[in-house]
């Protein structure tokens, strides 16, 4: 299965109060992957919230990863679950849900390697540019994933610090894929 190039990162901070209505702005501009990524909530507003999503993104034909959560992942039958470093491995994931994606949260080329060697279907790699979501990391560069990507042959998607006018020099440099939260939002663009 070829997976969509732009992947939308949910932060209901961001997103503000009309959560589901600013989610629908992000798919109608042609994102076909959404992760839901809440850590603040319990995990029955959790749940509730991801059957809610799971019916948007049906409506738009697209893709639905859950944020390390396999349980919820399974429970509104989402396709996939995205895996953060330091969280369960991928192939232990693999052994519970052989159907679901996995995407993996990687931030070193080791990750990178670890997350393929464990059967991640794809990675995110971040953060690339400076973030204002993670104002301390410091940011891997261009060069950094054109590096990983020489090395991992699953799909890389560049997270962390992209706009509109870097999207190409990440896919010049290895990206297969794009992600961001606050990319995807129509308010927020720069």
């Amino acid at each position: 299965m070829e997976l969509p190039r732009l992947y939308a990162i949910t932060d209901s901070k961001r997103y503000g109060e009309n959560f589901e209505e600013t989610l629908r702005k992000v798919l109608d501009r042609g994102v076909r992957m959404i992760q839901l990524r809440e850590k603040e909530l319990t995990g029955r507003k959790y749940y509730e919230l991801a059957l809610r999503v799971r019916e948007i993104t049906r409506e738009y034909s697209a893709l639905l990863f859950i944020n390390d959560r396999v349980d919820v992942a399974l429970a509104v039958h989402a396709d996939g679950v995205h895996l953060p470093e330091k969280g369960i491995p991928p192939k232990v994931v693999k052994e519970i849900a052989p159907k679901l994606l996995i995407g993996y949260s990687a931030h070193s080329l080791e990750s990178a390697l670890y997350a393929q060697e464990q059967g991640a279907d794809f990675i995110t790699l971040s953060p690339i540019f400076e973030t204002s979501s993670h104002p301390e990391a410091k940011p891997l560069g261009l060069l950094y994933l054109q590096e990983v990507a020489k090395k991992v042959s699953i799909p890389i998607y560049a997270l962390g610090g992209i706009t509109w006018d870097r999207i190409k020099l990440c896919y010049k440099n290895g990206a297969y894929g794009i992600a961001g939260i606050s990319l995807f939002i129509p308010s927020q663009e720069k």
